[in-house]
This record gives structure tokens, sequence and C-alpha cells, in this order.
């Protein structure tokens, strides 16, 4: 899940540490993104709470839901960035707790995505039923099961260290990247089943969804309905066309090996930054994405959004 912690993740017999001064350039670089992107999401946030406009609407609910996720992920993921660079390695159990998190997180993404992907879909084909499947309890039970899921799929991996470990290891101290602390088979290649399960659940109702609201505008124009429906079909369709633009951004974390390997293929000279330049692209691109999704797009928000950004 942490593929900053590659940089110094590699054999003592090669010299691929950066220079202080490249050092520097990239944590200000990371701190300065990190910080900028979170800084946008927490106005968000803000402006969720401000208006109940917002928080009486399941689409909104869903939106502020994965906004927050993005803003623990990317805490997570620039903290074990930097303690990489300043600590090496640090204790056990601090380490845990953090992969923790960032699995959690990681996980929920794609699924977040998902079941607001599926309430597009609700509100274009299905509006008058959209009140009845579409209530502030159901969402905030989903939510919870985004959670549960992400559970089942991530607590196993430390019941698993805590079984098969001994007691020193959580006082001692280790190089905090995932593979360094779930390394047992089990927690291997439960990690990869998972992974091409949800995969496959996500895009399928990705895949669903929008075509399901492609045929629906193009009915819709046929039959010269309201051009009120065609529009927001058109605006569902390629809000979900974002989901999987995001979804596709996300899923590079999980092939996030592969990735560094080929671009070690056509320069292996320059490992330190291709790992860098990874880490930007995999772990931070994606959630500068969310806040587009809705929060500039979205007029309501973006009219309330004014108010706070520059403030």
């Amino acid at each position: 899940m942490n593929s900053s912690s590659y940089n110094y993740n590699v054999s003592s017999g090669l010299s691929y540490r950066d220079s202080l001064s490249t050092a520097v350039a990239k944590n200000v670089i990371v701190l300065a993104l990190g910080l900028t992107i979170n800084y946008i999401n927490g106005t968000l946030i803000h402006t969720f709470r401000k208006h109940q406009v917002f928080y009486v609407n399941p689409r909104y609910i869903l939106f502020i839901h994965l906004v927050l996720n993005d803003m623990i992920q990317l805490t997570t993921t620039i903290s074990l960035f930097v303690f990489s660079y300043v600590f090496y390695k640090i204790n056990t159990s601090f380490c845990c707790l953090i992969i923790t998190f960032a699995v959690f997180t990681t996980l929920n993404t794609p699924l977040n995505l998902a079941v607001m992907a599926v309430e597009c879909y609700i509100a274009i084909c299905l509006p008058l039923r959209h009140a009845e499947f579409c209530t502030i309890k159901r969402t905030y039970t989903l939510i919870a099961w985004i959670w549960a899921l992400s559970a089942v799929s991530t607590l196993p991996d430390v019941f698993i260290v805590v079984a098969t470990k001994p007691v020193q290891l959580f006082y001692s101290t280790i190089f905090c990247e995932r593979d360094n602390l779930f390394s047992h088979p089990i927690s291997l290649k439960k990690r990869d089943v998972s992974y091409i399960i949800y995969l496959i659940i996500v895009w399928l109702t990705l895949f669903f969804t929008y075509f399901k609201i492609f045929f629906a505008a193009k009915e819709a124009k046929e039959a010269k309905e309201a051009k009120s429906r065609d529009g927001d079909a058109k605006k569902a369709r390629n809000t979900i066309l974002l989901h999987g633009f995001q979804l596709l951004l996300c899923m590079l974390t999980y092939v996030a090996h592969e990735v560094i390997k080929g671009l070690l293929y056509w320069f292996p000279k320059h490992y330190a930054h291709v790992v860098f330049v990874s880490y930007i692209m995999i772990q931070m691109f994606p959630r500068f994405v969310s806040p587009m999704v809705y929060g500039l797009r979205d007029k309501t928000f973006r009219q309330h959004l004014k108010k706070y950004l520059l403030c």
C-alpha cells in the first residue's frame, strides 16, 4: 500500500539514496501537495457541515465520506514517506497502526465509488423510487458496510502477525512497509485474492450503471422528453466516467511493484526518482481527482464552496 517506502527498500549493495538537497526537495514537494489537497478536502468538509442541504442528501454524504477517507489515506501515506527519510525505521506497533489505516482507506475508495455509481443509476433510471431506496439511514448503513468489508480483508493480517510473530517484534523497529509487516504467505495470498474480487465487483458495477444511464439518456433523447432529464443523465454518465478514471488510478496501487519494475527497465539508473514519481502518481494524484467530481463540478457545492475556499 505504501509505495513511498520503496525508497530505501533495496539491497545494501546498491547506492540509491538521495542526496540531502534532493531528499529535502522531494519531501517539500510531497508535503506541499499533501497539504494543498487536504486543505481543499477540509474546505469541502467544512462546507458540507455548514449547510443542511448537503447532509440530508445521500449523494453528498457518500461524497464527503470519500473525501474524509482520502484525507486519512493521504495523511498516512505522507507520514510513511517522511518517516522513511527522517527515521528510516520506526516502532513496529506504530507501523502496524499506520499501515492498517492506510490499507483500510485504500480499500474503502473503490467500494465508495461503486456505491456512488449505484446512487447515480437509481437517480436517473429509477427517479420515482430514489427517495425510497436512497434514504439517509441506508446511506450510513452502506458506509458502515464499506468499513466492515475493508476490516474483513485487513484485520486477519494483523491477527496472523500477532499469532505467528514473537512479542518482541512489537517492541522493535522496522522499515514500515506492508510486505515487511504482513509477510506471511497466507496474508500475501489473501491480499491478491481480495484485490481481484473487489476490483471485479467494482468494475462490473461501474460498467452496469454507466451503460444503463447511457441508454436512459438515449431513450430520453429519442422520445424528446424534458431536456432536464437528458441533461441529468449526461451529467451522471460523465460522473461515472470520472469514477472509472479514479478507480483506474486507484488500481495502480495494487500493481505498484509491477509499475516500478517496468519504469526501472527503462530508467535503471534512476531508482529513487522513479519511486518518487510513482508515489506522486499512485498515491497523491487519485486523491486530487475526488474534489473535482462533486466539489467543483456540482453547481450547488461550488456555489457554497467559494465562500470558504480562500477564507
